[in-house]
Formats: structure tokens, C-alpha cells, sequence
């Protein structure tokens, strides 16, 4: 245990020396701070203002960066050692190849979570500041939900590096994964559903297991119970789950993903030649 959390300190260094921790932390504390800048707590939008307007706006932030940000800079952790025989070295010391994969994971799970916390942190002590009325609850288990798609895109990147031979070919892959994880958000669903004769229901499911979706209907639900903005989907949603199944499910799902991706990905890591 000792040498698995000395190998994730490593990799926590590592992140804050590098280019994409930096880009990452600075992208995302420059949209808190935009979005105070601007107004947009004082303006309201469907009955939302304060800290719920702002966390809905960070809501489709969060959509779009934060998997492709996790997987790119995720795929790169192996594959870059790999290539540059800091593997092989590592593993001379007596080290064993779980202690250093579930030590890199631990790590950069911290590296790729962190940036998003200390944001949410700076968007709460703003609003105290200027005297809005904070949502701990709220806060909380958006917080949550978003740990999970952090984790399960995490384990996902960690499955992709044990399958890519390059970090060519692990870079194409995660943007692979991107797009499909997006295009299954609306455009194919929408395509399949007109296109053929399967059922609405077994449509609804499949885009639940996306993590993009389900973050996505988990986070809308903290905010509009009723799910009013996502149509006939709504009724499914409700009707499975109810408002509170959806994000214990959304909370469960993704690590549960996640972490099968990770041991996946160490069964064929252990297979394949590592130097």
C-alpha cells in the first residue's frame, strides 16, 4: 500500500508540472470567475439565479471538457512511460505491475478531479461573498455525479492504454470514444429512433448508459425534479427511476463502469510486453 501511494504522489507531481493540469485548473477557474464578471448570478433564467443559475452553465461545461480532458491527458500516463522506458525502469525496483497501475490511477484521478473541486470551491466562496444563498445539498451531489464521470472516463482511459500500442494510436481512440459518447446524446439516438422499429424504452436505456447522458439527466433533475426539459424522456426516467433513483443511479453507474474498465484494463496490461 505504501508503494502504491508513493507512485500516486508521483503522478500528482507530475500533474502539477504539466502543461494540461495547468491549462485544465486555468480553464475552468477562468469560467467561474467570467460568469461573476458577467452578471450571472444576478440575472435569472427560468426561476434560477444565484449559484443554481451558475452550477447550471457549469453543467454544460462539464459535458463537453471534462471527458475529452480526462481521457487525453489519462491515455498518455502508461503509454508516455512506456515509450520513454520509464516503465521498464520503474519496474526494475521492486515494484509490482498492480502497484504501479492502481498507483497511477489513484493519482490521476486526483489530477483530473482536483482542478474541477477547486472551481466548484472558488464559485462558492464567491457567492458567499456577495451574499447569495448557498445550496449545500445541491453542491454536494453535483459534486458527486461529477466525481462519477470522472471515474468512469478515468477507467475508461486506463482501458484504452492497455489496448494501444502508441500514444498515436491511444489519443485517436479517446477521441473516438468522445465523439460516440456525444454523438449518442441526441444525433444517433434520434436517428435510430426515426429509422427504425425498436422500441422507445430500449432507446431511453441505451442512452442511459452513456455517462455523458446520465450525468447530463442527473445533473438537469437537481434542478427541475420533473425532467420538463427532456420531453417524452422524462416519462421514462421518472417512471424506472423516480427523481431520486436517477441520481443514486447516476452516483453508483459510472464508478461501477469505471472500475471495471480499470481491472479490465489491468488483466490486459499484465498480458501484454511491457518494456
Amino acid at each position: 500500500m505504501k508503494t502504491l501511494l508513493t507512485i500516486a504522489l508521483l503522478d500528482i507531481k507530475e500533474s502539477f508540472r504539466s502543461r494540461w493540469f495547468l491549462i485544465y485548473l486555468f480553464i475552468f477557474s477562468g469560467i467561474v470567475a467570467s460568469f461573476f464578471i458577467s452578471g450571472v448570478m444576478e440575472s435569472r433564467v427560468l426561476g434560477f439565479s444565484g449559484l443554481s443559475r451558475l452550477l447550471l452553465l457549469f453543467i454544460q461545461i462539464c459535458i463537453i471538457i471534462v471527458p475529452i480532458f480526462v481521457l487525453i491527458s489519462t491515455s498518455r500516463t502508461i503509454l508516455q512511460d512506456r515509450d520513454l522506458n520509464i516503465l521498464e525502469y520503474l519496474l526494475s525496483y521492486p515494484i509490482s505491475q498492480s502497484q504501479y497501475y492502481f498507483g497511477k490511477a489513484l493519482g490521476r484521478l486526483f489530477g483530473v478531479s482536483a482542478p474541477l473541486f477547486l472551481s466548484l470551491c472558488l464559485a462558492i466562496i464567491f457567492g458567499i461573498f456577495k451574499g447569495a444563498s448557498v445550496p449545500v445539498l445541491l453542491c454536494l451531489v453535483y459534486t458527486g455525479i461529477l466525481f462519477s464521470m470522472c471515474v468512469a472516463f478515468l477507467g475508461i482511459a486506463f482501458l484504452i492504454c492497455s489496448v494501444s500500442k502508441s500514444q498515436e494510436m491511444g489519443l485517436g481512440l479517446c477521441f473516438f470514444v468522445w465523439i460516440l459518447a456525444l454523438a449518442f446524446l441526441d444525433i444517433a439516438l434520434i436517428g435510430i429512433l426515426s429509422k427504425t422499429d425498436i422500441s422507445e424504452n430500449f432507446i431511453f436505456g441505451v442512452a442511459l448508459i452513456n455517462p455523458i447522458e446520465l450525468f447530463r439527466i442527473s445533473a438537469i433533475s437537481l434542478f427541475d425534479p420533473d425532467l420538463s426539459v427532456l420531453g417524452s424522456t422524462a416519462y421514462f426516467v421518472l417512471d424506472s427511476f423516480g427523481s431520486s433513483g436517477i441520481i443514486a443511479f447516476s452516483l453508483i453507474y459510472p464508478v461501477i463502469l469505471g472500475l471495471a474498465c480499470l481491472v479490465f484494463g489491468f488483466y490486459l496490461f499484465r498480458k501484454k510486453d511491457l518494456a
